[in-house]
C-alpha cells in the first residue's frame, strides 16, 4: 500500500485584474443586506446581484474542493492595499490499497479566506465597508484501477468525488460600519453563512515506472464537481456553481549519489499544468497555472518509521498575470 501527502505554501503576484476577480466573488451576505433594506432611505450597499455573488463564491470555493497541485496553496495580493486579497490552503493526498486489490481511496482538507471591500453610498457620500469571509471544505474519493499494462504499471482510474463547504462571516468590523452609516440592524451580516455540498468525479490516466536508477511518475486527470448550496444558507443567496479542473503532472526522481538514513538520497524534478474551466475558469483573472519543481527526496524506509519518504521541493508557479514561488512539503505513507 502507498500514499502520498502533499502541502505546499504559494504566494503569487496578481499583475493586474485582481480587482475584477475579487469583486466577482464579493461577499454575497453584504449584498443581501441591500436587498432587505429596500427602497427606505439612508445608504445602501452597491454592486452586482445577490445570486451572481452568491455563485461567485462556490466558483472560488472550487479550487477548494478539487484535488489539484497546482491551486493546493494561493495568496493573492490586492494590488491596492499590497494585503493578501485571498489565501487559500489544501492539505490531501491519494494511494492504492495494492497491486492485488487496486482500490484507490483519496481526501482533502481546504481553507480559505476572502477579504472583499464593498462601498455603501447614500447617492452624496460613499463609504468603504470591509469584509472577511472563512471558507472550510472537504472532499473524499473513491475510485478503481483498471490496469492498462501486463505489469500494471499503467492504470485507467475512474473515481466518484464528495465535497462539503461552508463559509461563514468574520464582519464584527463591517456590521459596526454599516449600522452606523443605515442606521439599522442588519442581522445577516452577524454570523453569516453558506452551506455548499458537491457531487461530481474524476478520470485518471497514472502510470507509475519505478526502477532502481530512476523512478517515473506521470499522471493525466480531468475532474468535475458539481457544487449546489443547502441547508441554512439563506433564499436570497442559494447558487450553484461548476469546478472542472484538468490538469497533467510528472516527476522524476533518481539517487544522487549521498545517503542518508542507510538509503539513498533521490533529487526530484517536477511539472505540473492545471486548466480551469466552467465556473472557475477567469474568477480570479487566470484560467491556467503552471510549476516547475526541484528538491530532495529522503528515503526512510530503512527504519521503523510511520512515512517511508519526505520530500522537500520549491516550486516557480506562473499563469495568467500570475507568479510566484512556494515552497511544499510531502510525505509518502
Amino acid at each position: 500500500m502507498k500514499a502520498a501527502l502533499r502541502h505546499g505554501t504559494r504566494p503569487l503576484r496578481l499583475r493586474k485584474h485582481i480587482r475584477h476577480g475579487l469583486r466577482l466573488c464579493a461577499a454575497f451576505v453584504a449584498l443581501s443586506a441591500c436587498h432587505h433594506a429596500g427602497a427606505q432611505a439612508g445608504f445602501q450597499l452597491i454592486g452586482p446581484g445577490v445570486q451572481k455573488q452568491a455563485n461567485g463564491v462556490l466558483a472560488l470555493m472550487g479550487y477548494s474542493v478539487v484535488p489539484d497541485l497546482a491551486s493546493s496553496s494561493l495568496s493573492i495580493n490586492n494590488a491596492a492595499t499590497s494585503n493578501p486579497g485571498i489565501v487559500m490552503s489544501q492539505l490531501g493526498g491519494g494511494f492504492t490499497m495494492s497491486k492485488t486489490f487496486p482500490l484507490y481511496l483519496e481526501g482533502s482538507i481546504a481553507y480559505s479566506r476572502y477579504d472583499p471591500t464593498f462601498v455603501a453610498t447614500d447617492g452624496s457620500e460613499s463609504r468603504e465597508v470591509p469584509t472577511r469571509w472563512n471558507t472550510v471544505a472537504g472532499t473524499i474519493g473513491i475510485g478503481w484501477d483498471f490496469p492498462l499494462t501486463a505489469d500494471k504499471e499503467l492504470v485507467f482510474r475512474p473515481i466518484l468525488n464528495a465535497s462539503l463547504g461552508n463559509v461563514s462571516s468574520d464582519l464584527a468590523v463591517a456590521k459596526a460600519v454599516v449600522e452606523r452609516a443605515a442606521d439599522r440592524q442588519i442581522d445577516f451580516l452577524n454570523g453569516g453563512t453558506l452551506n455548499a455540498y458537491g457531487l461530481g468525479g474524476a478520470v485518471m490516466i497514472d502510470w507509475e515506472h519505478y526502477r532502481e536508477t530512476h523512478e517515473i511518475d506521470l499522471e493525466l486527470r480531468y475532474t468535475n464537481i458539481y457544487l449546489q448550496t443547502f441547508g441554512g444558507t439563506s433564499a436570497s443567496v442559494k447558487g450553484t456553481a461548476t469546478a472542472q479542473t484538468a490538469n497533467v503532472y510528472a516527476r522524476w526522481r533518481a539517487p544522487t549519489g549521498m545517503f542518508a538514513m542507510d538509503r539513498p538520497v533521490r533529487y526530484v524534478l517536477e511539472i505540473s499544468h492545471s486548466h480551469y474551466y466552467g465556473n472557475q475558469a477567469g474568477v480570479l483573472g487566470f484560467n491556467h497555472l503552471t510549476t516547475l519543481g526541484t528538491g530532495l527526496e529522503l528515503d526512510t524506509s530503512a527504519h521503523e518509521i510511520f512515512v517511508t519518504r519526505v520530500r522537500a521541493v520549491v516550486r516557480y508557479v506562473f499563469g495568467n498575470n500570475v507568479s510566484g514561488v512556494s515552497l511544499g512539503l510531502a510525505a509518502s505513507f
